[in-house]
């Protein structure tokens, strides 16, 4: 019988006394289909069924064990308890009505150190059961012999989560490896910034200005060479600038800052600085 540290310990009893011993190869993750904490997903198994899981967990990361993850729990159809003595290890997760929402960072942070955990202790391999026989981690709906009543849990958000940031952050951490960055991006998202690239590439294209780059192999244009460039104009400009007379209006001004900053080599931020020194120089 082995007993998670990191989990309050709400004992069952007599299941825990009582139930036949296993070999933990499997760790399968469930949707309770209500937004209980940890002790009410315990109260509901001493007091309303025959069936329990080794795990309960709340919204806020609140973490419950019933049973000893080396005694069978009822909570995976065949999987509770194979011929050969192995079985899996269960966890209940507090959810909505209907399982569609996605885990909280809490949850996810308890369902990954809880899988780590599994692995050290137990030896499970992290890799995602490819049967319902294999050895591994996985959810309820994973295989229909886990799941004979054929619904949804957990619920597609959670789902995704499991493959895309659950099972990546448990071998991750296991292995002491960095997991893969979440793409927070939607593909409607992606989609858009895919057309406004597009249309960058057209304006570019029509004022026959390539992308700022640094100058290397097959690039022609050398950002670094513009900026001394503009500089360079900018003083040429200042000095034509302080030998003018004041004879030019502040809509004459205002008119060579908007040129200097339709200009595709000109940033705006010069314009401006130019305008503004014309200014001070035609006030003084």
């Amino acid at each position: 019988m082995a007993w998670y540290s990191a989990a309050t310990r709400y004992e069952l009893q007599p299941e825990s006394d009582n139930q036949q011993a296993i070999r933990p190869t499997q760790f399968i993750l469930h949707s309770i289909a209500a937004p209980w904490t940890a002790k009410r997903v315990y109260e509901y198994w001493r007091d309303s069924t025959n069936l329990e899981s080794h795990f309960g967990l709340g919204y806020a990361g609140d973490l419950g064990q019933f049973i000893g993850t080396e005694t069978r729990a009822d909570a995976n159809g065949p999987a509770n308890l194979r011929p050969d003595g192995t079985g899996a290890v269960s966890l209940e997760s507090a959810s909505n009505l209907n399982a569609t929402d996605p885990w909280t960072p809490e949850q996810v942070e308890q369902i990954i150190a809880l899988g780590v955990w599994l692995h050290e202790r137990h030896g499970i391999p992290l890799r995602i059961c490819s049967t319902a026989d294999d050895a591994g981690y996985g959810y309820h709906r994973l295989h229909s012999a886990w799941n004979p009543n054929g619904h949804s849990c957990p619920g597609d958000a959670r789902v995704r989560q499991f493959r895309d940031v659950i099972f990546p952050g448990i071998v991750a951490r296991a292995t002491n490896t960095p997991p893969p960055e979440e793409d927070d991006m939607t593909p409607e998202q992606a989609k858009q910034l895919a057309a406004v690239a597009a249309q960058m590439n057209t304006v570019y294209g029509e004022r026959r200005v390539a992308p700022w780059q640094y100058k290397g192999t097959d690039v022609t244009l050398d950002a670094y060479g513009y900026l001394r460039g503009t500089n360079a104009d900018v003083k040429a400009l200042a000095s034509k600038v302080a030998g003018l007379k004041p004879e030019l209006t502040p809509e004459q001004v205002q008119a060579i800052a908007d040129k200097l900053a339709a200009s595709p080599v000109l940033a705006e931020s010069i314009a401006e600085l130019v305008a503004d020194k014309l200014a001070a120089r035609l006030a003084d």
